[in-house]
């Protein structure tokens, strides 16, 4: 992978089909984020590669293998998985039977998921389906874990607002690709303009020897003989230059002209129809058909991550004490506060800032502990008064 890219590269062996995979992880500094939201969800994404800014950087959050399509969080603990004896164990046999099974049901979630996976041609599209899948496939252990199932629905929800909110992602692509095509453009009409002020600074420089004063009048007559041949290379690299710059004229002409063929609002590159469906919407729609774990907007998987969050939390068995609980317990009533479920949101910012309040008093010694929770206490404080105006107005 060149250092100009944004991705270190990982190859992984599938756990279920034994397929070599090379998987793309985005390198720390690769883009920036304008703020998160109140639900954490980053705000304004840009790449440093302009070539990428249609990618919500969730495309990257799950590994999917390219022959099964069995999909997992792509984490440290993925790329070392034959040394994970719990999951090698406990998990992987279970869960190895049922992905083969549905794989070779004509028709089934994961095939038709899977064959839909398209990330240069539909990237956010593709993000969701991969998170889909990697919600089914945790799915597929007998004891998995609902804390991962929220956070995974929670991050379809993220990719859908964007969606949502930003311009067309092919076009946002088309455009980074032609901005990159005008900066190379821009480069090579420098580079000849610096070609050309470079033979005649040489000209001007072989010039001055005949007008040096320190040149005797001797040597002044040997230079003479090179002077028609200096003049006619000077000449013809002249020449070449205008026919350069001629090229480059035809060449700017063309790469407007292909702008416009791209970008001109042609029915080719408008985002809406997906594959054989009219929409996106519409092939999750038929998706959910095969299987009642899919959603097709950003408030149905709000409504399964509150869901999973809760199990998680009154089961207790995923969520560790402390900063975490206090986290997922602010994440049920944020979450619950957007679907309007404000009752329920209620409930969970009190719990929240009564937690947060007992813990970072009992860490008052200890600031680096507390700084997580301080923020949250002070988001559920701020959205509980935005939840509870909610609900005086419902």
């Amino acid at each position: 992978m060149p250092k100009d890219s944004p991705f270190l590269l990982f190859k992984v062996e599938c756990p279920i089909c034994k397929t070599i995979n090379e998987f793309e992880m985005i390198r720390v500094g690769a883009y920036a984020e304008d703020g998160r939201d109140t639900d954490f969800c980053p705000l304004r994404i840009k790449w440093r590669f302009p070539r990428y800014q249609a990618y919500n950087p969730l495309v990257f959050f799950t590994a999917t293998c390219s022959n099964c399509f069995y999909t997992r969080e792509f984490t440290n603990s993925f790329k070392d998985w034959k040394n994970d004896n719990n999951f090698r164990f406990y998990r992987l046999k279970q869960v190895k039977e049922k992905h083969l099974e549905q794989l070779s049901t004509a028709g089934s979630v994961v095939k038709m998921l899977g064959e839909a996976i398209d990330v240069p041609r539909n990237p956010n599209e593709s993000a969701i389906l991969k998170l889909h899948l990697a919600v089914y496939d945790e799915r597929l252990a007998d004891h998995h874990s609902k804390l991962d199932l929220g956070r995974l629905y929670l991050r379809i929800g993220w990719v859908f607002r964007d969606l949502q909110e930003g311009d067309n992602p092919q076009q946002v692509y088309l455009r980074a690709l032609l901005y990159e095509t005008d900066n190379k453009y821009g480069m090579l009409s420098q580079t000849v303009d610096s070609v050309q002020a470079e033979l005649e600074s040489l000209a001007q420089q072989v010039k001055s020897h005949q007008e040096s004063e320190e040149v005797t009048t001797e040597v002044k007559s040997q230079m003479l003989a090179f002077e028609d041949r200096y003049q006619e290379r000077v000449t013809a690299l002249n020449t070449c230059l205008d026919d350069t710059r001629r090229q480059l004229t035809s060449m700017g002409e063309l790469i407007e002209e292909y702008s416009q063929a791209l970008l001109g609002g042609g029915g080719q590159t408008d985002g809406r129809a997906f594959g054989a469906c009219a929409s996106f919407q519409e092939f999750l729609k038929q998706a959910k058909r095969s299987w009642p774990g899919i959603v097709a907007d950003e408030r149905e998987a709000i409504e399964k991550a509150v869901d999973n969050y809760k199990a998680a939390f009154v089961g207790g068995r995923d969520i560790l004490p402390g900063t975490q609980q206090i986290q997922a317990s602010y994440m049920i009533a944020e979450l619950s506060h957007r679907i309007g479920r404000y009752e329920e949101a209620k409930e969970y910012f009190t719990s929240t800032i009564k937690a947060g309040q007992e813990f970072i008093y009992r860490n008052r010694n200890d600031q680096s502990r507390t700084i997580l929770a301080r923020k949250i206490l002070e988001l559920a404080i701020e959205q509980g008064r935005s939840n509870l105006a909610a609900l005086k107005g419902a």
